[in-house]
């Protein structure tokens, strides 16, 4: 970088304490220097400001062939240097699918060449590299870097120090690795049991619970020099369809929406938020059109800036989602939601043709040069706020210092028993002795572990046991055992003291019943662990032990395995009502339920 350039970027960031935080005014001067690297963009850099591109590769500069052949195909660039060099993009999106979060020493490499390539452009500006590190069943970065409880398991713990923990020391961990943007705290509020595509990433089903929680995430988050992003606006906890593969429709009126998914956002916003996403969801009483909020002016500026006073960074959510792309193609996408009042557009299916539509709606008159600048000002704030205009880069004895280390892993250790939740503990089953039950046979579900993490759950589960000085053997049996699977544990069990199977998102029709139910007629002590959904326990209601973890990372297994054998107290409540299997309009266990030894 030549030193004028260096001048001229510290010179800069020299007001960053004063930038814009969520609601808070940037400094006049602030304002005025950011606004003059804006006066010096052509249009084609402005429009690049605009967008979060995906990247497929471990390098910035020399890929994996498979990568280079992934990124013409999609992108038309062979590296990230490429795509920074022909789109001038102002963020890029790390994907574990895309091999860009292999260990962290090689993430922060990523991000040092991406931050390279990018000032070495003509009026270079450094890069905000974001990622969604939500913990629990959502994680780009995997071990050996930490990973906490997720959203649904910290609502358990009920603890706003813990969440606040969490973020601080994930968010120093991403910072150290070049990540400044991470997409999390979700704060949808998730009254729906039947949510697909929320669930257990959402802090629970109260929403003045999950407003504490979220306002605590952010700030630690952003106290370690990280944005914080509330998702996703105005609040996708009442739905049962994946916006990922169709068009949810919120039948909220405003006041259910003011009551039920206002107050994470509320509380988000007077916590200072750097960013919010938007949501591909349809929200009738908010805005009637019949758009995705990601698309609306009522609800993106008439509501989100006018009525909440936000003045942050609005994201978009992944613009290939086909929530986004129900209604219109993918060249009107980025024009409308920019229109709607949209900063940053996060990963477009076919990014020349979305580049090329917002410069052409430029130049056609459809936006303005000065719409445009309104964003990337605020962008630049972030940026400016977050040191990037000052040091964009990271070391390797900074991902040394910070990723992993023994201390951090021991927080999320002593975070995650005070999550667990006990439910059912019929005649004293638990705790589990090793006098009494010393085999255990472990059996369950064994789904994809989430990022990063060692699984599968039947062998993490069966190894902490072994650890703690029972004898404990695995068998998978899947998320729908076969008969013959069944037979097989059966078979095995009758060689057991006791027998800890892993549920999974049971239903009415799944075969995890008939697992259960064989099970317990073999007469063993029968221990159930719900590794996802805390509703489970509703199908199952013959087990005498069951436990709720609220993900299969290995973080919350083993905390689980800690509380099951004795040697920590569940302490966890469900953040969360169960209602019952055969009468869903009766609470089986209410928000707040949790047994103690």
């Amino acid at each position: 970088m030549h030193t004028s350039r260096r001048t001229l970027l510290a010179a800069t960031a020299g007001a960053a304490a004063a930038v814009a935080v969520g609601g808070t005014p940037a400094s006049a001067d602030q304002d005025n220097r950011l606004r003059g690297l804006i006066s010096r963009m052509t249009l084609e850099e402005k429009v690049g400001q605009l967008f979060v591109m995906r990247v497929y590769g471990h390098s910035a500069t020399a890929p994996d062939q498979a990568d280079i052949d992934a990124n013409l195909a999609e992108i038309g660039v062979r590296t990230a240097a490429e795509l920074i060099a022909k789109y001038r993009v102002g963020g890029i999106i790390y994907f574990g699918w895309a091999h860009n979060t292999r260990e962290p020493h090689q993430i922060a490499d990523l991000s040092n060449g991406i931050q390279r390539a990018s000032l070495a452009q003509p009026r270079g500006l450094p890069v905000l590299i974001s990622t969604d590190q939500e913990y629990g069943i959502v994680a780009r970065v995997g071990t050996p870097a930490t990973l906490f409880p997720g959203a649904m398991a910290l609502g358990a713990g009920g603890s706003r120090t813990d969440a606040r923990t969490a973020g601080r020391i994930g968010g120093a961990e991403l910072r150290a690795m070049g990540i400044r943007q991470d997409y999390a705290p979700v704060a949808d509020v998730n009254v729906n049991p039947a949510n697909p595509v929320i669930g257990v990433r959402s802090f629970g089903s109260d929403p003045q619970a999950v407003a504490g929680l979220v306002a605590a995430q952010v700030k630690g988050y952003q106290g370690a020099g990280v944005a914080a992003t509330a998702k996703h606006f105005p609040g996708h906890g009442d739905t049962e369809t994946d916006s990922h593969y169709g068009f949810p429709v919120i039948e909220h009126t405003e006041a259910q929406w003011a009551e039920l998914d206002a107050p994470p956002f509320r509380a988000a916003v007077a916590a200072g938020i750097d960013s919010i996403m938007t949501a591909h969801i349809m929200v009738p009483a908010l805005d009637p059109a019949g758009d995705p909020a990601t698309l609306s002016h009522p609800i993106l500026t008439g509501i989100l800036r006018e009525r909440l006073g936000y003045d942050g960074v609005v994201v978009t959510d992944s613009l290939g989602m086909e929530g986004v792309r129900t209604k219109y193609g993918d060249d009107r996408v980025p024009v409308l939601a920019l229109k709607a009042g949209v900063d940053q557009l996060l990963n477009p299916p076919k990014p020349d043709l979305a580049w090329n539509a917002v410069l052409q709606a430029v130049r056609g008159g459809e936006l303005t040069e000065a719409r445009l600048d309104e964003s990337i000002l605020r962008v630049l704030r972030l940026k400016s706020r977050l040191g990037l205009l000052k040091d964009p880069y990271v070391t390797r004895r900074g991902v040394d210092r910070t990723v992993g280390v023994p201390a951090h892993l021991k927080a999320a250790d002593r975070i995650a028993e005070r999550t667990t939740t006990l439910l059912v503990n019929s005649g004293r089953l638990l705790p589990l002795s090793r006098r009494t039950h010393k085999k255990v046979l472990v059996v369950g579900a064994d789904p994809a572990s989430p990022s990063g993490t060692t699984g599968p759950p039947t062998t993490v589960l069966a190894d902490a046991l072994n650890e703690l000085g029972f004898t404990a053997t695995a068998l998978s049996t899947g998320t729908a055992p076969s008969a013959s699977a069944i037979a097989k544990a059966v078979a095995a069990a009758q060689d057991a003291d006791a027998v800890l199977v892993g549920t999974y998102n049971v239903t009415a029709a799944s075969s995890q019943r008939t697992l259960v139910d064989q099970l317990l007629a073999t007469g063993r002590p029968v221990v159930a662990l719900a590794i996802r959904n805390p509703y489970d326990v509703a199908q199952l209601p013959a087990v005498s032990a069951y436990l709720a973890a609220y993900s299969w990372t290995d973080v919350e297994l083993r905390a689980a395995v800690r509380v099951l054998a004795g040697r920590a107290d569940p302490t966890g409540r469900l953040p969360v009502p169960v209602q019952r299997a055969d009468d869903p309009a009766q609470v089986l266990y209410s928000v707040g339920h949790g047994l103690t030894y």
